[in-house]
């Protein structure tokens, strides 16, 4: 197996690192409402000048995830956070998440094992009272 240059691999680094912090402010703009659609690898691609499946090979390549692994896991981290608040029903998490609430309960059962109404009763049972949002 031939060794990549130096340059090569600090590319690979380069465009993993931009693809994750645009990934991150594209949740971010998500979370605070001031977006209302979620990208596609193809749409990020594009804000970085390169072809879609030129990221998902390099995005694989240097991490050992897929692209879509980064979206998914900031979501389910969002999604955690936001059943932390009692205020919020689930049908808001998932409407601003850009799910529908079905498609929401599916997406974070496949990653935690439970709905996020089961999520949000055990997290409830384990935090004290003081600390629930007012």
């Amino acid at each position: 197996m031939a060794i990549l240059p130096q340059k090569y691999q600090s590319r690979k680094a380069e465009i993993t690192e931009t693809f994750i912090a645009a990934v991150n402010k594209h949740i971010d703009q998500i979370v605070d409402g001031s977006v209302d659609h979620m990208y596609h690898i193809k749409d990020i691609a594009g804000l970085m000048f390169i072809h879609p499946v030129h990221l998902s090979n390099t995005i694989k390549l240097h991490t050992g995830n897929a692209p879509c692994y980064f979206f998914e896991k900031r979501l389910m981290d969002e999604a955690k956070k936001m059943l932390g608040n009692p205020l919020m029903t689930i049908t808001d998490i998932a409407a601003r998440l850009t799910f529908d609430n079905s498609n929401f309960t599916k997406f974070f059962k496949r990653f935690e094992g439970v709905t996020p109404s089961q999520y949000r009763q055990n997290l409830i049972k384990i935090t004290p009272k003081e600390t629930v949002y007012k």
